[in-house]
């Protein structure tokens, strides 16, 4: 299972909160917190977002834990002291003026400012912290293609209307069967080779022009301010961002911008020189202050894709899946009680070397809840990939479902049962376990649940699939 199971047991834990309030908060069943908590099922993100809500009016500071836990994955014991605004998440600093770094995306219409920050945290830890390097807007812009490139061309999210990211991306043309770049590159180092490889100069020209200029403007708010209305009317492109050029250069020691420049014209710019400051709080901090604007971008990919499901699950590399090794089991037993036949090829399946196949694809629902999965034969699985079934499948789809429960409640244990097919009556919202068994029922809560998630994957762009 994910990561959220791990955060939520984590942030319990710690701070003595029981699963019981927990399940009474947020209005579920307790036997429902105690699976996350043993990572037997996941939360879909809407529920991680119901979470957050919950554990804040419990306390606080387990609810930020648990956002640091689940999405940075980080586990060390760190003293954390949060800003008394509610607004701020971010630790405090004598040195440094955390609360300008709190805004650097209040004002934002596209991905590119979360991407660029995200990204500099990325190549800082890279780089150990190193204080002295420049960093290259090359460098940072491969590193933002590289983060976007999941999110979009995998997991198929919408980055908002005025966002031009998923167009760059779309031009670079990277092959998405290299299973390299899906699930073992963690690191993104071969996905960031490919991308340097292809020729993106262009690309690289387009987006430094705004954000690494605009996204340090907070840092100079009371300047620019008071000098607007002695303001010549500009005119030419990049005067805007001569003048914070300017004030990062002529504030670097008095205001400590998170960086400054390596020219002092805009057209001549290429790099970036990081406050040394800045540099240790970043690296003192490196979970949280990744937290934070991880949970950012969250929020707003979150708003551009409002019925997406599990958004917070499909906007970082994927790490390795999880095993299918119980649900595998469970189909076998069944396999070996009856003849199966594979929805996709009309073959008969055999119960031993069989492959589970996700029907809704993974890189769509991001989970491997057994309501979803059917087995099927390994070279077929490899053929469907990541598309839609047709819909002429669905029917074929919902009466082998229906057989494997009814042979695996006659076979297994009726609390074995009941446990296994919980999922089946928690995401299909069926009222009780025997209405499992009825046809007519669970192909009515199939249509309810499934149509509405087939819509909504091709339009962000997903495409059908039938066997040849």
């Amino acid at each position: 299972m994910g990561q959220a199971g791990k955060a939520l047991r984590q942030a319990l834990e710690t701070y003595s909160i029981s699963q019981s309030s927990l399940a009474t908060a947020l209005g579920v069943d307790r036997p429902i917190v105690f699976r996350w908590f043993h990572e037997q099922t996941d939360p879909t993100a809407e529920t991680v977002a119901s979470i957050v809500r919950v554990l804040r009016e419990i306390n606080p500071t387990a609810a930020n834990e648990f956002i640091r836990f689940y999405l940075v994955g980080s586990t060390q014991d760190e003293e954390i002291e949060l800003t008394v605004a509610p607004s701020q998440k971010l630790p405090k600093s004598d040195t440094v003026d955390v609360s300008a770094l709190s805004r650097l995306f209040q004002k934002k219409t596209n991905s590119y400012k979360y991407l660029f920050f995200i990204s500099l945290l990325d190549i800082l830890k890279r780089r150990q912290f190193d204080v002295l390097s420049p960093i290259s807007f090359r460098e940072i812009i491969i590193e933002m293609l590289a983060n976007a490139w999941y999110s979009h061309t995998y997991f198929k999210l919408s980055f908002g209307l005025q966002d031009k990211i998923s167009n760059k991306l779309d031009s670079l043309n990277i092959d998405i069967s290299d299973t390299r770049i899906i699930f073992q590159d963690t690191d993104k180092k071969h996905l960031r080779r490919t991308i340097s490889d292809k020729p993106i100069d262009d690309i690289v020209s387009d987006l430094r022009r705004y954000v690494p200029f605009l996204l340090i403007r907070p840092f100079f708010e009371q300047e620019l301010k008071s000098g607007k209305t002695g303001r010549k009317k500009r005119t030419n492109p990049g005067d805007d961002e001569q003048e914070i050029i300017n004030l990062a250069e002529s504030l670097f020691n008095a205001k400590k911008p998170l960086y400054r420049f390596d020219a002092s014209l805009y057209r001549n710019c290429s790099s970036i020189n990081l406050h040394p400051d800045w540099v240790s709080y970043i690296e003192n901090n490196y979970s949280i202050v990744r937290a934070w604007v991880c949970w950012e971008w969250l929020k707003y990919m979150q708003q551009r894709n409002p019925n997406v499901p599990a958004v917070a699950n499909k906007l970082f590399p994927p790490q390795e899946r999880g095993s299918l090794n119980s649900q595998k089991s469970y189909w076998k037993l069944i396999l070996n009680q009856t003849n199966l036949q594979c929805i996709y090829s009309k073959q008969i399946l055999p119960p031993h070397s069989f492959s589970l196949d996700h029907f809704l694809p993974w890189s769509f629902v991001a989970h491997d809840q057994p309501w979803n999965l059917i087995p099927t034969f390994p070279e077929v699985n490899s053929s469907k990939s990541n598309y839609l079934p047709d819909r002429d499948y669905f029917d074929e789809f919902v009466r082998l479902q229906h057989l494997g429960l009814s042979v695996s409640q006659k076979i297994m244990g009726n609390q074995q049962w009941i446990n296994y097919v919980e999922p089946y009556i928690t995401d299909l919202k069926i009222a009780e376990e025997n209405n499992l068994l009825d046809l007519q029922i669970i192909k009515s809560a199939y249509e309810s649940t499934l149509t509405p998630l087939v819509s909504i994957a091709i339009r962000q762009g997903f495409t059908t699939w039938s066997y040849r």
